[in-house]
C-alpha cells in the first residue's frame, strides 16, 4: 500500500539566469538583484543552478582552476550563508569545489588533470552550513577536471522540507555507455528517492537545450527537455509492476524541483525551463505544476 501523501505548505524560490563565465562577482551581484525583493520568512527554500556563479562550459582544468572554491569559505558558500540568514530559509547552489591535495588522483600519462568536484552546498536559516554534495554522474564537460562523487545525497530537514534528496544535472541520467529504456530503466536517482522515502527531489542543472527547441519561440519552454526529465523519473509516477518494489510499495507523492540555467556559453545553449512537478504513484504521468521559459531570467516563487 502506498504511503499517504502529505500536503506541505512549501514555498520555493527558483532562480534562473544566464551567468557570464568566469565573472563570479558580477554573477553574484545579478543574483542579489534578482532576489532583492524577497522578504524574510517569505520562502522555505531558495534554489540556484549548477555552477551558477562561475559558469559551466570550461574546456579543461587549467581554465577552471582559478575559479575553484573552498567549501564553507568560497564565494558561493558566502553568498548562500548570507542569503539564508537574511531570508531565514534554506539556500542551495552549485559551485566548482577545489579538491584537497590528498583527494587529487594521480594523473596518467595522457589522462585529464583532475583538480575539483562539481558540487552543491546547502545552508540553513541561521546561515549555518548543513552539508554539500558532489555530482556522481559526470557529463562530458565535467570529465576534463572533475572527480565524481560517491553517491546521491539525502538531507533530513525541518518541516516543511522534511526529507530532501539532492542531485546535479547528469545525475538524472545513466553514465555512458549504458543505455536505458522507458520499460526497463535503469532509474537510479528515482529508485534512490523511493528508498529514502523522500518528500522532495531537487536537481540543480546546467542542462543543454534540446535539438527540437532550437527553432522554437524563445518565450516558450523547452518541452522536449521537460518531458525527458519526467520520463527519467518514471518510477515516481508509474503504475507498480513486478519489476518494482517487492512486498510493500514504499512510493509516496513527491515534489520534484528542477532548477536550470539559461543562456549561451562557449558555443553551447542551455534549456532554461526550470520546472516543478508533483509525482504521484500510479498517476501514469508526472504532473507539471509550473515552469519557466527557455530564455527567462528571474525568480519564480512556487507554492506546493
Amino acid at each position: 500500500m502506498a504511503v499517504p501523501s502529505v500536503n506541505l505548505p512549501l514555498t520555493i524560490a527558483v532562480v534562473q539566469f544566464c551567468p557570464k563565465i568566469g565573472r563570479v562577482q558580477e554573477n553574484i551581484a545579478k543574483a542579489n538583484e534578482l532576489l532583492a525583493s524577497l522578504q524574510p520568512r517569505s520562502v522555505d527554500l531558495v534554489c540556484l543552478p549548477e555552477m551558477i556563479f562561475t559558469g559551466y562550459a570550461f574546456p579543461n582544468s587549467a581554465a577552471i582552476l582559478p575559479h575553484l572554491e573552498e567549501p564553507k569559505t568560497g564565494p558561493t558558500s558566502t553568498f548562500c550563508a548570507s542569503l539564508a540568514r537574511r531570508l531565514a530559509c534554506h539556500v542551495v547552489a552549485g559551485y566548482p569545489e577545489r579538491l584537497k591535495d590528498t583527494e587529487i588522483p594521480q594523473r596518467s600519462s595522457n589522462g585529464p588533470e583532475i583538480v575539483g568536484a562539481n558540487s552543491a552546498v546547502l545552508y540553513g536559516p541561521d546561515g549555518e552550513w548543513i552539508g554539500r554534495y558532489r555530482k556522481t554522474n559526470l557529463f562530458e564537460t565535467d570529465m576534463p577536471w572533475a572527480k565524481a562523487g560517491t553517491g546521491f545525497a539525502t538531507f533530513h530537514l525541518p518541516p516543511p522540507l522534511h526529507t530532501l534528496c539532492l542531485g546535479i544535472c547528469m545525475d538524472l541520467n545513466v553514465q555512458p555507455p549504458h543505455d536505458w529504456t522507458l520499460s526497463d530503466g535503469p532509474y537510479e536517482l528515482a529508485d534512490y528517492c523511493i528508498e529514502q522515502q523522500a518528500d522532495i527531489l531537487l536537481l540543480l542543472n546546467s542542462w543543454l537545450e534540446s535539438s527540437d527547441a532550437k527553432n522554437s519561440d524563445k518565450d516558450s519552454p523547452d518541452w522536449n527537455t521537460i518531458n525527458y526529465w519526467s520520463l527519467r523519473l518514471e518510477p515516481l509516477w508509474a503504475e507498480r509492476d513486478n519489476k518494482q518494489l517487492d512486498d510493500t510499495d514504499r512510493r509516496k507523492e513527491m515534489t520534484v524541483v528542477i532548477c536550470n540555467r539559461t543562456g549561451e556559453e562557449n558555443g553551447v545553449k542551455f534549456a532554461g525551463s526550470s520546472s516543478v512537478f508533483r509525482m504521484t504513484p500510479g498517476a501514469g504521468r508526472g504532473a507539471l505544476l509550473n515552469k519557466m521559459t527557455r530564455c527567462e531570467e528571474g525568480v519564480r516563487i512556487w507554492r506546493v
